[in-house]
């Protein structure tokens, strides 16, 4: 099932998700989750933007990455997460989303992180990721936190994407995708 995607506005995407009791079967909510992302062309996809307030998401770095890059990319699924240490040279890379189409903006994120979740099997994982890989994760992970990549901007940079942003939550916007508006 390809869900459609939550716009920006809606109030799920600002409220910090619930973790998924422990065994609880979502493999078909991750496949769908996958699908969905796929559908979008996205790179990342947490349960917030498709109106699942729980803790999951899933990302495909593969994308992002040439076959040039000494970096591996990633198809995988984050079940209850904790981000344990975010470390290294800070940088910016502009960021996207697809519950805010039309918008990009430079982010400044650590290189790397340490991350603890359970995977699509329950099992309980601790890893090491770093470049793209690191940085979808924890766009991703932001979600979860109810934190979207514009909350990051201040000043004339959040004044200059405002309209945007009122549009995205109108609907006044065009995608190969479907999503939720909350001001329609």
């Amino acid at each position: 099932m390809i869900y459609p995607i939550v716009a920006y506005g809606n109030p799920i995407l600002k409220k910090e998700a619930e973790d998924i009791a422990e065994g609880t079967d979502i493999s078909k909510l991750i496949q769908d989750m996958y699908a969905t992302m796929d559908h979008a062309n996205g790179v990342g996809l947490a349960a917030p933007q498709i109106n699942q307030g729980i803790r999951l998401f899933v990302i495909d770095s593969t994308l992002m990455l040439d076959e040039n890059d000494e970096e591996k990319g990633i198809r995988k699924a984050f079940i209850n997460p904790i981000i344990l240490d975010e470390y290294g040279d800070n940088y910016g890379f502009e960021e996207g989303c697809l519950s805010i189409p039309d918008v990009r903006a430079e982010i400044i994120r650590p290189e790397k992180l340490t991350i603890e979740y359970f995977d699509e099997n329950w099992n309980l994982q601790e890893e090491e990721f770093s470049g793209m890989t690191a940085r979808v994760i924890q766009h991703e992970y932001d979600h979860l936190e109810g934190i979207l990549f514009v909350d990051y901007l201040k000043g004339l940079k959040k004044r200059l994407i405002q309209s945007k942003l009122i549009d995205v939550s109108k609907g006044k916007i065009s995608t190969d995708y479907r999503m939720i508006y909350p001001l329609r």
